[in-house]
């Protein structure tokens, strides 16, 4: 699973390629895209004959081909279908993913949406031409055209699925049954010592949900647009909540492993882990969406600007996103499939879809899906007096402290 621990080397080189960058809100009822201009990449306008291999950045359990468990594999049927080999390099965290893209030697990734917005803007990945992906057709619509994948209404990637980071809490441990994550932010919380929190400077935009619905004197529109004030108050928030934490976590076995031993009551997880845990059976646990929403994520399948191999990285991108092999990647991964055929395929969990909010969009209007902190504010108000990336790791960094 993914594990977001940023590398501050990269920050500043963020915060150069992002300055100027601007895309729209994310608000409950949807999202427009507007944007930046991002380098000059050509779209591609036709396919040809594969090349015989792709080289692909990922997410672990993106791509599996029996290395984990023999009867997990989806990379085989596409060699087999294409004669495109695939080349996997699995990717610990969203900075690593820019990173390796910036090489140039990769030919697509599977990119959250805070590493989306500096693969754009740094000329790194291409505009993708959707009608040379038959299977984008069946996407929900509402993973389409959207900040993190999009700039100006030209799609830059084919969305892969979707989770929401909600609050799970042990319902032997945490009486009343929480509805707010006021829950995790209260300083004087009777469960010091139990809370956990996400480890990463994107969590801030947690911080920054919370005060959005409960102070709205502070005028804070999205989580990821946030003035020198704003991002402040979101600190102190987080500060007079570090006393509380027992631990940060970025594994998402070792939260698991946490509430299954009862060190952790109380905090943020994935619905992937809530279902894990509830499997385990050492605890009684609960995930609940918040009344104010939640932060959450949704990765895209990109093609690099300079991929050696884009014949079979558009075949990889349609086939990966068809709804059976979407079905695959979602079960096993645990997250939302972004084929809305996908539900029909799942084979081993009849209730998966529900449990993971498949087909529900107005449960998703309450998800503020990461986006990339960039100095033109990401609130649609063309505003440039927002903090950057940059800004946000060394916040983060001393919230740590």
């Amino acid at each position: 699973m993914r594990t977001l621990r940023p590398l501050a080397a990269l920050a500043a080189t963020a915060a150069l390629l992002l300055t100027g960058a601007c895309s729209a809100s994310k608000s409950p009822g949807g999202q427009t895209p507007s944007g930046f201009t991002p380098p000059r990449v050509p779209m591609r306008q036709s396919l040809g004959a594969g090349e015989g291999s792709v080289d692909v950045v990922a997410w672990a359990g993106y791509v599996e081909y029996g290395q984990d468990s023999k009867t997990v594999d989806w990379v085989t049927p596409f060699t087999k279908a294409t004669g495109c080999k695939v080349n996997l390099k699995v990717a610990g965290t969203s900075d690593e993913m820019v990173a390796l893209m910036k090489t140039g030697q990769y030919d697509t990734v599977s990119a959250s949406g805070d590493a989306t917005l500096r693969l754009i803007a740094g000329g790194d990945v291409a505009p993708v031409n959707t009608k040379l992906v038959p299977n984008y057709a069946t996407v929900y619509p509402g993973l389409k055209n959207q900040p993190w994948n999009s700039v100006g209404g030209v799609p830059y990637g084919i969305p892969h699925g979707r989770g929401a980071n909600l609050l799970m809490y042990n319902t032997a441990k945490v009486t009343p049954a929480p509805t707010s994550w006021g829950a995790v932010f209260d300083p004087n919380s009777p469960y010091k010592g139990h809370l956990t929190a996400y480890d990463d400077p994107i969590y801030i935009a947690d911080a920054a949900l919370y005060l959005m619905k409960t102070k709205p004197s502070l005028g804070i529109r999205n989580p990821y647009a946030l003035t020198a004030d704003q991002l402040n108050a979101a600190v102190t928030l987080l500060k007079d909540q570090k006393p509380n934490v027992n631990a940060y976590w970025s594994d998402y076995t070792k939260e698991q492993a946490s509430f299954d031993s009862g060190d952790f009551w109380l905090g943020t997880t994935w619905e992937v882990i809530q279902q894990a845990v509830a499997a385990d059976g050492k605890v009684k646990t609960a995930a609940i969406l918040p009344s104010e929403g939640s932060t959450g994520w949704s990765d895209t399948w990109m093609v690099s600007a300079h991929a050696q191999h884009p014949n079979c990285a558009y075949e990889w991108m349609n086939y990966i996103v068809s709804p059976s092999v979407n079905a695959q990647v979602a079960e096993y991964f645990g997250e939302a499939p972004a084929n809305s055929q996908a539900c029909g395929y799942i084979k081993d969990n009849p209730n998966f879809c529900a449990d993971y909010h498949a087909n529900d969009e107005s449960w998703w209007r309450n998800v503020y899906y990461w986006n990339t902190p960039t100095r033109n504010c990401v609130d649609g108000s063309g505003r440039n007096d927002c903090t950057d990336y940059a800004q946000w790791v060394t916040a983060w960094n001393e919230i740590k402290s």
